[in-house]
């Protein structure tokens, strides 16, 4: 899901350091040249439209994330760019939004996707701007105004009403869990259950090393620069197996890699119905080869988007539950259970279950308004571990089995 720090053997800061020196006469004259063709356009193109043309039809289906990856596929246009939606199960049934994270498209929630409407759910999920076959919008912050936007144009596509007086249920998952936090704390009224996946939005600030911080900072370094070290990571990261355990020898300061980051989201199960063998690790390294914009995006949401500092918006729904939960709150902005549900994997190096359970009982309001569960497995649990994930989503929504 995340990033932050760049210490490996091969990221250490007296080398960045170098880099940095050795790079200032590009950065000076790249200040002084006109801006490229790419970066001029409103929006850099998915896939759809740079590659499939292309290719023939059993070629298509033949890719490592083929467009009809999940049921119920549909391109929503906006100002935007084009945004890849997938919606599916029954009509009648719950209404289930998933949000997932940083790196990955969505495929890496279409285990859970497909186990909720096994339990009778409609569920729908997006690629995230410049992730799989949605476009990247083009010098615009991947921030929570971005994300906001691009989830009401998804749910408004539908040809089911997902404003009305029946609310809709949203699982996010890392980035995704920061995202769907935000839009929770914002939109109250079309919300009726949270989930939150190892979320980001409550990283503590001593997670971030001196590198990391430096990473996220815009202007310290040429963007290509920067893209050139994040794709070496990404695609060092694809076959990575590395246990737990070990992961955490290597990243002993207390700090958390990109690698670990990208490791952490490349999980090795099978995740389509239609495509066995589709998986979210060869799915990432073609979104690096096909999707121009992903880097772009990647970097912006590292930048911008809800990983740290989320407190207030996490204080806005915790102030409601103690409302709800107290008998004080307007009927149509409450919870289900007058709870929050957050998962959290006992080996996640990332999301640390040990600081996220007090820091989310303290921002929303106390455990009372927390639901707060741990599974086995790292950051990626809600791939490689999607049967206990699921058992608690459906005991937490009284969901038939």
């Amino acid at each position: 899901m995340l990033y932050l720090d760049l210490s490996t053997s091969q990221f250490t800061l007296p080398f960045l350091a170098s880099a940095a020196a050795i790079s200032i006469a590009l950065v000076l004259k790249a200040s002084s040249s006109a801006r490229s063709k790419e970066q001029q356009k409103a929006t850099i193109s998915s896939p759809r439209t740079t590659l499939l043309p292309q290719l023939s039809a059993s070629e298509i289906r033949s890719l490592p994330y083929p467009p009809d990856v999940l049921p119920g596929g549909r391109w929503v246009e906006s100002p935007y760019g084009a945004i890849r939606v997938y919606e599916w199960g029954p009509e009648d049934g719950r209404k289930v939004l998933l949000v997932h994270g940083i790196s990955t498209p969505c495929i890496t929630l279409g285990g859970i996707a497909q186990a909720l409407v096994d339990r009778g759910c409609r569920v729908m999920t997006m690629d995230l701007f410049g992730r799989g076959y949605s476009d990247t919008p083009s010098g615009v912050p991947h921030d929570t105004r971005l994300y906001t936007t691009e989830i009401l144009l998804a749910i408004t596509s539908s040809p089911l009403s997902w404003t009305g007086s029946k609310r809709f249920s949203i699982i996010g998952y890392s980035l995704g869990g920061g995202i769907s936090a935000s839009f929770t704390s914002y939109f109250p009224h079309l919300i009726d259950s949270l989930v939150l996946l190892a979320p980001a939005g409550l990283i503590r600030p001593n997670k971030f090393s001196l590198t990391s911080k430096a990473f996220r900072s815009s202007g310290l370094f040429p963007e290509k620069f920067l893209h050139y070290f994040v794709e070496r990571r990404i695609r060092a990261s694809k076959n990575s197996a590395i246990a737990p355990e070990q992961r955490n020898q290597a990243t002993n300061k207390g700090t958390t890699s990109l690698s670990d980051a990208i490791t952490s989201e490349l999980p090795p199960p099978i995740m389509s119905q239609a495509y066995p063998n589709v998986n979210v690790p060869r799915a990432v390294i073609w979104q690096l080869d096909h999707h121009q914009g992903f880097l772009d995006s990647f970097m912006s949401s590292i930048r911008y988007a809800p990983i740290a500092g989320q407190q207030a918006d996490w204080r806005r729904i915790g102030s409601r539950l103690t409302a709800q939960n107290t008998g004080t709150t307007p009927g149509d902005q409450g919870l289900h259970n007058g709870q929050v549900l957050i998962i959290a994997g006992d080996e996640d190096i990332l999301i640390d279950p040990k600081e996220l359970q007090p820091d989310a009982n303290d921002v929303l309001g106390g455990p009372h308004n927390v639901c707060f569960q741990i599974v086995s497995g790292g950051h990626n649990f809600p791939t490689c571990n999607v049967e206990d994930t699921m058992r608690h989503i459906a005991e937490f929504w009284s969901l038939a089995s």
